[in-house]
């Protein structure tokens, strides 16, 4: 902003500048006050200039007038933690599927970007947010990768970038600090909150089922907020030790149900230090249910109270992040972000103003959403040579017999325990065995930096026949393959090679659903509507293979994430997470004249 059109703005908070819109005849819903009370709301350009009784004097003759009568007037919802590529949607196509259900900001790390086209590729990024009507608060990464230990990615953030980056203004807080990196004292880790200290900028943690010392320990960090939450009792410990609590609802991992339970069986306190975020969410389940105003719509269903849900949504989340200088209320000075709702207690977002600009009015979007070119930097390619069937055999030295395997079992979305099957050994390889409900598993590195490629055995997962695979697969976006056919394991994983990325799944030698993301290898410009679509299809074709999961390619997208406990599989190897340490599948070898 320049100082003439600061001087301008604060022109127009004394009505000596037209307004731009003024919104009528409404009742606020006062997120400071906890109040119901009927204002009217004049908007010049992309703030707030009054909220008051009555807002004729800032009605010039082209200001664009809002009858609001019967309505209720909402400040924009806050995502306080997302990976919007995880959604596999552009950036422009999230804000297409969620600001028109009352989502105007969201905090992220941009992460998936970063591990994919690097932190110098986020400037074509933030050009695109600029250009949509999403406001995007960064925070950028304690370090990349977040796995440990470490796996293959383009770009590692270090010290040196928080260094260099915090002090941007681009730049409100660290992004998904885990408290295993606190634990083992990484430098680059505590270089980056020592950073963050001198800069005043908050620290966003990430501590799944950290109790008593364990959460003790992560809290010397000075770590202010945590998404991570599995219980209530985990929840409210966190929060009676002074940490933000934010409850994730996502496409797999609903914990709205059980963290809510803090506020309601528990302390009621909590809830003013409680806000939501989806962290990872799909087309379809928005497209389906909404997004924050499907978690507001489920506190309240909860026992939740109408203003208390509608504060969790907004003010509580932008205080937590430090952005409620912008965001987060209905007052002069903040973002023109406001929803028109029809009542508090039934939350059915109708028309939505975000950047001062009329998005969606009665339910009917009215804002075009364009996505920008992309450039050459950011087209999906999957450094990689094509694959052969030999490539997906796990080798052992011995020709026949059996071996004893370590499965990476999954027994939830977000719970992975270690299972041990014996499998036949023939001509050398294991074979993975569909009857004892056993697939094998492969991660390949995809940036053509070390050639990396790990094998490993999954269970669970019900496969009877084929493959999938996935490049989109946090943290570090490698290629990952599962089945129980290395033909159709290799095919799939050329059939995203030469796409340059994106989902698979095939069965005997045919390619059965495909989605591609060429954009990074992890999102698409296609619209919210086909891209749902195709998830669907992915989902229906997975389940020809045989597989009961609720989502098998999010789950598959998810293998890598080695801060799941217990176990995962990365580029470098399978790794056992309470150990921070690589394991062995193989944990025995036995001739064919042993006993097993």
């Amino acid at each position: 902003m320049t100082i003439e059109e600061f001087k301008q703005l604060i022109d127009a908070g004394a009505a000596k500048v037209p307004a731009d819109m003024v919104i009528e005849n409404g009742t606020l819903v006062n997120v400071d006050t906890a109040e119901y009370y009927p204002a009217d709301v004049a908007i010049y350009h992309d703030k707030i200039v009054a909220v008051d009784d009555d807002v004729d004097d800032y009605v010039g003759p082209t200001t664009k007038r809002i009858d609001a009568t019967g309505k209720y007037l909402v400040p924009g919802m806050i995502d306080g933690h997302i990976h919007v590529e995880c959604s596999k949607m552009s950036m422009t196509r999230f804000a297409q599927a969620t600001v028109p259900r009352g989502t105007t900001s969201i905090v992220s790390g941009l992460d998936e970007y970063i591990s994919t086209i690097g932190l110098a590729g986020l400037d074509e990024i933030f050009a695109e947010i600029d250009q949509s009507p999403l406001k995007v608060f960064w925070g950028l990464p304690y370090k990349t990768p977040y796995t440990i230990p470490k796996s293959t990615i383009k770009y590692d953030v270090s010290a040196k970038d928080h260094q260099r980056l915090q002090p941007n203004e681009k730049c409100y807080g660290v992004w998904e600090t885990v408290r295993e990196a606190v634990e083992t004292k990484d430098p680059d880790t505590l270089n980056a909150i020592l950073a963050a200290q001198k800069n005043h900028k908050p620290i966003f943690g990430c501590s799944p089922m950290a109790t008593g010392k364990a959460l003790n320990q992560f809290l010397m960090s000075g770590v202010h907020i945590d998404h991570e939450s599995y219980s209530h009792e985990e929840f409210l410990e966190k929060a009676r030790k002074g940490l933000h609590v934010v409850i994730r609802e996502s496409s797999v991992t609903q914990f709205l149900k059980e963290n809510i339970r803090a506020i309601t069986e528990g302390a009621p306190g909590v809830a003013r230090h409680t806000s939501f975020c989806t962290d990872d969410v799909n087309a379809r389940d928005i497209l389906a249910h909404g997004h924050l105003d499907h978690m507001v719509r489920l506190a309240i269903r909860a026992g939740v109270c109408p203003m208390t849900a509608i504060q969790m949504a907004t003010i509580n989340g932008a205080e937590a992040y430090h952005i409620d200088d912008q965001v987060g209320s209905i007052a002069p000075g903040k973002a023109a972000d406001i929803l028109l709702v029809d009542q508090p207690g039934t939350f059915n977002v109708e028309t939505v103003i975000s950047k001062g600009k009329l998005i969606s009015e009665n339910q009917q979007v009215i804002a075009a959403f364009n996505p920008p070119h992309r450039s050459e930097q950011l087209r999906g390619k999957l450094a990689h040579e094509l694959m052969q069937p030999q490539d997906f055999d796990y080798h052992v030295t011995q020709l026949a017999g059996t071996a004893t395997v370590r499965t990476i079992h999954s027994v939830g979305p977000f719970v992975r325990k270690a299972q041990d099957v014996e499998l036949a050994i023939q001509d050398g390889v294991v074979l993975p065995d569909p009857a004892k409900d056993v697939a094998a598993v492969s991660v390949i590195e995809r940036y053509g930096i070390n050639g990396n490629q790990s094998h490993g055995f999954l269970s669970g997962w019900s496969f009877k026949r084929g493959a999938i695979a996935t490049s989109a697969s946090p943290d570090d976006n490698n290629l990952v393959v599962a089945g129980v056919s290395a033909k159709d394991m290799a095919l799939a994983a050329n059939t995203l090679i030469e796409s340059g990325g994106g989902q698979v799944v095939v069965i005997d030698g045919k390619v059965i659903a495909l989605l591609e993301l060429p954009i990074a290898g992890i999102t698409t410009d296609l619209t919210p509507e086909q891209l749902a679509q195709k998830e669907i299809e992915l989902k229906e074709a997975a389940e020809q293979l045989g597989s009961r999961l609720p989502d098998p390619l999010f789950y598959l997208s998810f293998l890598p994430i080695t801060a799941i406990p217990d176990l995962a599989i990365t580029d470098s190897g399978n790794v056992d997470y309470t150990q921070l340490a690589y394991f062995d599948p193989i944990q025995k070898i036995s001739s064919p004249t042993e006993k097993s």
